[in-house]
């Protein structure tokens, strides 16, 4: 992400010096949390605090295996500007006696952790006292997507937008769209029904695509799904428009005005994201629904491939000194993982990492340049299956059990949500590259299943935490080092 001018850099480095002023005494670490829809953010925050916070079972995050964490607590945020991230209700919803998935992100939150533990070195010790405040930051992928606008013309972001519309996996959901679009002239003058209808059709091929899985949110503007506490304003009432070559926009046309209005969002939404919050981040975690991209072909998997190098490129990346962390802040560690992974058979867990370690392979190379630490994992932060076996045709095969939710259909039986049923997800290929060939298009069966059965809340937090695959080995990742 290229800084577009001193005031720019000047606002990011007076962020960092604020940060870096508190932080001698009362060491933090901002860690982001993003993914697109559906991919388990809400999910992965919840599980992570609760875990620290009742001594749940981490035996790859080395700070809590050693028994080295006396003690994790909640705090109050530090940032008045952001809402608070609703923990609570999402234990009491997976807790409760109708025990559901928390409702998934739609605007930004935060949360601040402290965790205390038996600090080694003698700094730590005469200074701070071992005790660390973790910052979690919220926000939906969508938002993420948005940050490449800053570097992209309105008339650059129109021609790549229609291109990717043409796709055989979007065009079908674009109909409406295009048909208007062939109704409007550029170069004539401004008529706000035709802008907000732009916008509507517009958002409604996104909002299609993305019901059939094809990956759709790869698109910008992200708010325009997600839009948060700018639902119904003017800032999203633009759309691309298929623009003549050679020409610029006359004064008053409706060309003119989608510029306008292009430019105000980046102005007004994506480039106070970046400074007021992204920019800050030491730490990030960007969590991929991959095994629906699998699932619906080559096609959404290269949507996914492009969408994650073009979000690396907005972090601004690099190892933190102790003076480049006073005036830049960089992200010197970002974990992509593969959600889900309870829908898999273990023998798939390293498969579906490969897969991820590919998908991100080539921006991998560039973060590395740059001096920060990439990894990948197959994650499930809360598992809501356990493993089976089922004998079928004079073969076993390794299947997943689970209470699956209320309508959910396996083999003509709808279930009620009060019944175990077992299903066999299907294979990973050994070979990583092979999963973008098209073969597993449509091979692979999911099935939605409920939270798993849990004792209360009040028993969790005497005896321990939900379920996981690979938490564990993610914090140690994210937040080990900080215990050294």
């Amino acid at each position: 992400m290229k800084l577009t001018g001193i005031l720019d850099e000047t606002r990011v480095a007076l962020g960092s010096m604020a940060d870096a002023a508190t932080g001698i005494v009362s060491p933090k670490v901002r860690l982001g949390v993003t993914g697109l829809s559906r991919a388990g953010k809400t999910v992965f925050i919840t599980a992570l605090v609760h875990n620290l916070l009742h001594g749940g079972r981490l035996p790859l995050f080395n700070a809590a295996a050693e028994g080295r964490i006396t003690r994790a607590y909640l705090e109050p945020q530090p940032d008045d500007d952001l809402p608070r991230f609703a923990y609570e209700d999402h234990i009491e919803a997976l807790t409760g006696p109708d025990r559901h998935w928390p409702q998934s992100t739609r605007r930004m939150s935060q949360l601040r952790l402290t965790i205390e533990y038996d600090a080694e070195g003698l700094f730590a010790r005469n200074i701070h006292g071992g005790k660390l405040h973790v910052d979690i930051i919220d926000y939906p992928g969508e938002w993420l997507l948005d940050l490449p606008l800053l570097d992209q013309t309105y008339a650059e972001w129109s021609a790549a937008t229609l291109k990717a519309s043409h796709s055989n996996a979007r065009k079908p959901h674009a109909k409406a769209w295009h048909a208007h679009l062939k109704t409007l002239d550029p170069l004539a003058e401004a008529d706000e029904a035709d802008a907000r209808k732009s916008a509507e059709l517009y958002t409604a091929f996104l909002a299609g695509s993305r019901e059939a899985s094809v990956q759709p949110t790869t698109l910008a503007p992200g708010r325009f799904l997600m839009p948060g506490d700018l639902e119904g304003s003017p800032l999203l009432t633009f759309a691309p428009l298929d623009l003549p070559e050679g020409k610029s926009a006359p004064k008053d046309s409706l060309w003119a005005m989608m510029e306008r209005r292009y430019l105000s969002y980046v102005d007004r939404v994506a480039r106070p994201f970046f400074y007021d919050h992204f920019a800050r981040l030491d730490r990030q975690i960007v969590l991929v629904d991959i095994l629906s991209a699998l699932n619906a072909g080559p096609n959404a998997i290269a949507d996914m491939k492009g969408a994650l190098g073009d979000v690396l490129t907005c972090f601004r990346m690099g190892a933190n000194g102790w003076l480049s962390g006073m005036f830049s802040r960089k992200i010197d560690r970002i974990l992509f993982a593969a959600t889900k992974a309870d829908m898999l058979h273990h023998e798939s867990h390293d498969r579906l990492e490969a897969i991820m370690g590919e998908i991100v392979n080539e921006a991998t190379g560039r973060a590395e340049i740059a001096g920060a630490r990439i990894d990948v994992a197959a994650l499930a932060a809360i598992r809501a299956t356990r493993e089976a076996t089922v004998h079928h045709d004079g073969e076993d095969l390794p299947c997943i059990a689970g209470i699956p939710e209320p309508g959910e259909v396996i083999a003509k039986q709808t279930f009620d949500g009060t019944a175990e049923a077992a299903i066999f997800p299907g294979d990973l290929p050994e070979d990583a590259k092979a999963a973008f060939d098209g073969s597993l298009t449509g091979a692979l069966h999911f099935v939605r299943f409920r939270p798993p059965e849990a004792a209360p809340a009040k028993a969790l937090q005497q005896h321990g935490s939900f379920p996981h695959i690979r938490l564990d080995r993610s914090l140690e990742f994210l937040l080990g080092d900080q215990f050294s």
